[in-house]
This record gives C-alpha cells, structure tokens and sequence, in this order.
C-alpha cells in the first residue's frame, strides 16, 4: 500500500525516470497509459481479496447491469473494458465459483446465454464497496475535477 502511495505522490518524470518528451501531448498520452496502470494495479488488489480479476469483475458489472435478464456472450464482450478479453474463458472461471450461470438460448440454441447468480451479485455489492474506499482513499480529485478530466478523456478519443 505504501509503494501505490508514494508512485502516486510522483511526477510522470520521476516515475518513468525520464524528463524526454516530444510535447506535453506525448507527456500527456504517457501519463494517461501510467495512470490507468496504477488505477488497474490498485483495484487488482482489492480485486484479489474476492478472488476476482479485474476481468471477471467487468463480467459481473455488466451481467448485475442487465439483471435479472440473460445477456449473450457476445453482448458481454462488446461492452468490456479491455476489447480483446476472452470472454467465454472469463466465464468459465465465473462459473466454477458458481458467480454466474449458463444456458442455451431459446431462440437460438447456438447461443449461450448467462446471468449473474445470487451469489455474483453479493461478491460485486461487497467488492464494489471495497474498491470505492480504496479509490476515495487514493484518488484525490475534486468532483469538479474528474467531470473536466471526464470531458478532456472523451475528447482524447475523439478521432477514434
């Protein structure tokens, strides 16, 4: 916990050691990929004391989203964080904890069909709370704040 706190405290520079950028938008690009590193390293271990993976995590988001209706895996995937996750692999594992459930659809039998389980929705609830206070512990930023930084992110990806 230390070390997440004292990598925070630091300058982009003194975190990459180094002070070489072409332009602050170079810097600024870095400083995007470094901070979403950090804030991955820091739910991941939250994360960890539930056994989840930040992916399963995102799964079971998503699934308590659309309770208590069946989403397939398919819509899952589309709306996943990180885009190249293997989704059915992550739903393996969710459920083997018994976290999540499978079934065929009725419309089409090929496609499988999932919801999240009682059980899912409890260990989302109590791990939500545990990354929001890590995150009010660690993030220091006004409301006012992330609703700018909110708005400059969007605009990162405009020409996306």
């Amino acid at each position: 916990m230390y070390v997440h706190t004292f990598v925070l405290s630091m300058k982009l520079e003194q975190a990459i050691q180094s002070t070489k950028f072409k332009n602050e938008v170079q810097k600024a690009s870095l400083n995007v990929l470094y901070t979403a590193w950090w804030l991955k390293n820091l739910v991941n271990k939250e994360l960890k004391e539930f056994g989840l993976t930040h992916e399963q995590y995102n799964v079971l988001r998503i699934l308590k989203g659309k309770h208590p209706n069946q989403m397939c895996v398919k819509d899952i995937a589309s709306r996943m964080i990180e885009q190249n996750s293997n989704v059915p692999r992550i739903i393996d594992r969710l459920e083997i904890k018994k976290l999540v459930k499978r079934a065929t659809s009725l419309q089409d039998k090929r496609e499988t069909m999932i919801t999240i389980t009682q059980a899912g929705i409890s260990i989302l609830a109590s791990s939500t709370i545990a990354i929001d206070a890590k995150y009010l512990d660690s993030v220091s930023i006004t409301e006012a704040d992330a609703t700018k930084l909110n708005s400059l992110l969007e605009k990162v990806r405009e020409k996306a």
